[in-house]
């Protein structure tokens, strides 16, 4: 299967690509190129080759939730530049 330089145009087209005659002829053998990789791997026998669902072998690790203490509100407002009420006071980023 080869790709015709109409093609090759037409597609150009659709994804708005503006391509002088240099660029779609370039743009032809590279695709001709790749269509025959593709035909080249079709061609390999896979019959006896178990599917496999990805790639490369995934496993979660998973670490077991551990609840541990945090610090007390005022520990946490210990270094703050400006605190009110238990609470920490940040300056203003947006204009009214």
């Amino acid at each position: 299967m080869s790709i015709s330089l109409d093609e090759v145009r037409h597609v150009a087209h659709l994804a708005r690509l503006e391509l002088d005659e240099i660029e779609l002829a370039s743009f032809q053998t590279k695709l001709n190129a790749l269509l025959g990789h593709f035909e080249d791997i079709a061609g390999v026998d896979v019959s006896g080759v178990q599917p496999k669902p990805h790639a490369v072998s995934l496993v979660n690790i998973l670490a077991d939730d551990v609840v541990i203490e945090g610090l007390e509100r005022e520990q946490a407002l210990l270094n703050s530049a400006e605190t009110k009420a238990g609470l920490f006071i940040v300056p203003t980023i947006i204009e009214e």
